[in-house]
């Protein structure tokens, strides 16, 4: 499960055998963990934090999403050229809000797979508290006094909290290409249209409930309305488009709170969850042992833009045609 890739990172040294065995035993606890927090029912306990401001925080995310690829985007680019200072900066900005899924799974990884002991309030109540409780951990003691300083071992616990977010934060991105999918399913199935995402299936909501509310007002009836109206195109009006876009983005994110119920098991069948946490620990290991060369990267991210630009594409050839 990872365990020869990982050790072809490491490098001999002071520790390097303390952490080949401490991350070995993490490896060995990931099947476990997906199987009891990504499956059903697991998956629909570790939703149930959704219910409350997660409601609220996720619309926000979805318009913060795009800025947090920039981000990404420019850090890469940094670190590419040299202005590694400046790349890790960048990377260190969290840009998406903290939900509360996203810190229960945070605080599962910690528990269940690295095997910490962190007091959870304190955790979800001072971003700093993550970091505090790896550098106190008995278990990575010897990992930690590796760091020739007392800033460098900060700057280590700093680093494993960060990547530890970033994995989490991949849940937004997989909520929203989660909402993507069901997006087009319902555009193919109730318009036979190609819907990537709600602005392109706003305008024909709109002109459905234009349709239904045209024949409702026919003047010779329902029946010859819907005859009437099935020849000719009622007429949209554009207040009704843009209200039809900003509340189906609105239910769209809303959906995406709860979307992992439905992402979960499905990843964690295509071994998607497995993958993903033996990275993050492969990542985690690498900054043990002092080389800090593998950063963990959310590339779900990236494709959630692609289908939001496959979205803006469609809407625009949409309102071209008409």
């Amino acid at each position: 499960m990872g365990t020869s890739s990982s050790r072809s990172l490491t490098a001999p040294g002071i520790g390097s055998t303390a952490a080949l065995d401490y991350f070995d035993g993490r490896r060995a606890l990931v099947d476990g963990f997906v199987a009891r927090h990504f499956t059903w029912p697991g998956t629909f306990r570790l939703h149930g934090a959704a219910l409350g401001l997660d409601i609220l925080r996720a619309p926000v995310n979805v318009v913060l999403s795009p800025i947090l690829v920039l981000s990404r985007v420019t850090a890469f680019l940094c670190r590419y050229v040299g202005l590694r200072g400046t790349a890790d900066w960048l990377a260190r900005r969290r840009i998406l809000m903290r939900t509360s899924v996203a810190r229960r799974v945070e605080r599962l990884i910690v528990t269940d797979i690295l095997e910490l002991s962190p007091d959870p309030e304190t955790a979800d109540r001072e971003p700093s508290a993550l970091a505090h409780a790896i550098l106190a951990a008995p278990q990575l003691r010897e990992m930690i006094r590796m760091r020739p300083t007392p800033s460098e071992a900060e700057a280590l616990g700093e680093r494993i909290a960060g990547a530890l977010r970033e994995y989490a934060g991949t849940r937004t991105a997989v909520a929203e290409m989660t909402t993507t999918l069901c997006v087009l399913a319902v555009g193919a199935f109730a318009f036979q249209a190609l819907t990537p995402g709600m602005i392109s299936m706003a305008p024909d909501v709109a002109d459905a409930m234009a349709r239904t509310n045209a024949v409702a007002a026919f003047p010779l009836g329902e029946t010859l309305g819907g005859m009437w109206y099935g020849m000719f195109a009622a007429d949209t009006p554009p207040w009704l488009t843009g209200a039809t876009v900003a509340g189906l983005v609105m239910l769209g994110s809303v959906f995406a709170a709860f979307a992992g119920v439905l992402a979960d098991p499905v990843q964690s069948r295509l071994g998607i969850h497995r993958r993903r946490l033996e990275r993050l620990l492969d990542a985690l290991e690498v900054e043990f042992l002092g080389r800090g060369d593998k950063v963990f990267a959310a590339h779900e991210h990236f494709f959630a833009r692609v289908f939001d630009l496959w979205d803006a594409i469609t809407s625009a050839f949409h309102a071209f045609r008409n």
